[in-house]
């Protein structure tokens, strides 16, 4: 059991008075450092670490001495360069090779800061190449906070509320979630009825298919619960898209960056999009995100977009020594994500077998989840029996994140040993099995 001491009541209480509300977790975690798969609080209690801080510490928390040695330097030399009015040597060497590790045809991005604006970007981008108004994404889908980015973002009610009324011409379509299908059929049977749905309901009724600039995905939604499609569902979506000049953008900010056992998710379905999104562990813990875009596509106009920080000096150099390992172990990486996360997908799927209280498992690479429910048959979300269990987590040191209506994340660094990776799910189905007693017995 983890012991709320003064010093953290303290620092919570001054956090409360000079922070508005955002997205806290309810257990007391106060980060102090990290180091691989360890986080630590400002007590010294060591935690095994299930979040990689929001899959931003995708290569271990803190733990590559180049990325930081990189950041040192060039903190020394320059922070910041303005890089979209000057130029620099070191954000151009970035983006070389990252584009790399994109299909082939992409050869342009442009720079920001975080995944709200790679998607921002995104949506200004796909009006310009096709010069239409409109974009279509999924419900349950999550793509940022800022405004034109949440117009497309449909995961929980209260992101939305009270923001009325400024949102970008957005048309929302039902995610194929086959654990809770929308339109209550069972799939292969179904033969995708929700891509039938998008042909027949909006794109006939709601808005034209020649109005439409693109169409904005997560391979896997994300926030929204970690929710896989069916293997063929973006290839038969791409179909559709194609067949009315309608961009896909793929929202890689959460998926990409090697989480699923790919550089990018969406290769997992053997599609290609038109554009893509990407942040959070691109920067290797500092801010930066990118909209990278098909060469077909051609530029856009001078003063179109523009930013001031996009390029940082900082954040770019961070991000170039975390990617020059990526790129040189990429074949290594691929393989040691692919028998882990075959390894936690197994012991989770026990855990569905075992207890009531676990109504879905399911993953890909190390980008992992189990739904709760409070009865397989109803699958009723058990959303206070999941806050017990994350907590419960927490005070035996794992931490972790929720998602979803009653869905608990699973994102360690991609990089966590086979032992750390053991000993977080050993105290997980602890929690689950105690938590699941309590719910049986009531």
């Amino acid at each position: 059991m983890i012991k709320v001491t003064k010093r953290m009541q303290d620092i919570i209480n001054r956090d409360r008075k000079v922070f508005l509300t955002t997205t806290r977790v309810d257990y007391p975690f106060i980060a102090d450092r990290g180091e691989g798969d360890f986080v630590w609080d400002i007590e010294g209690n060591k935690f095994i670490d299930f979040t990689s801080f929001v899959s931003v510490h995708n290569l271990g928390v803190n733990s590559r001495a180049a990325v930081r040695n990189a950041v040192k330097t060039q903190l020394d030399r320059l922070s910041h360069a303005a890089f979209t009015d000057f130029h620099a040597e070191l954000p151009v060497k970035f983006a070389e090779l990252l584009i790399k590790m994109f299909p082939a045809g992409f050869g342009k991005m442009f720079l920001s800061n975080s995944g709200t604006e790679a998607n921002e970007a995104a949506m200004k981008f796909a009006n310009i190449f096709t010069k239409r108004p409109y974009f279509m994404a999924f419900y349950n889908s999550f793509h940022g906070r800022t405004r034109g980015s949440l117009s497309l973002t449909s995961s929980r009610l209260k992101q939305r509320e009270h923001f009325g009324g400024g949102f970008a011409p957005v048309v929302h379509v039902p995610f194929p979630n086959c654990y809770r299908c929308p339109l209550k059929l069972k799939y292969p049977e179904c033969g995708i009825a929700c891509l039938d749905y998008i042909r027949q309901y909006p794109l006939k009724k709601e808005v034209s298919p020649d109005e439409v600039a693109a169409f904005f995905l997560e391979p896997v939604q994300g926030e929204g619960g970690y929710v896989f499609p069916p293997q063929d569902y973006y290839k038969e979506l791409r179909k559709l898209l194609d067949e009315h000049g309608i961009l896909m953008v793929s929202d890689e900010v959460q998926t990409g960056y090697m989480r699923t056992g790919k550089f990018l998710a969406l290769d997992n379905y053997g599609v290609k999009a038109d554009m893509y999104t990407m942040a959070k562990a691109l920067g290797a813990g500092l801010p930066i995100g990118a909209t990278v875009v098909s060469n077909k596509l051609g530029d856009i106009p001078s003063g179109s977009h523009s930013n001031t920080f996009g390029g940082n000096l900082l954040a770019v150099a961070a991000g170039y020594e975390s990617l020059k390992y990526v790129s040189q172990n990429k074949a290594k990486l691929e393989h040691d994500i692919k028998v882990k996360g075959k390894m936690a997908l197994k012991r989770l799927k026990e855990m569905e077998e075992r207890y009531e209280l676990v109504g879905d498992a399911r993953g890909m690479g190390l980008m992992l989840a189990i739904e709760l429910v409070k009865d397989k048959g109803t699958k009723e979300p058990a959303v206070d029996e999941r806050d017990q269990v994350v907590s419960e987590c927490f005070n035996n040191g794992l931490i972790l994140l929720e998602c979803g209506e009653s869905t608990i994340r699973i994102i360690p660094p991609v990089t966590i040993s086979e032992n750390s990776l053991a000993k977080g799910l050993d105290i997980l189905e602890n929690a689950i099995r105690e938590v699941n007693v309590k719910m049986m017995s009531k």
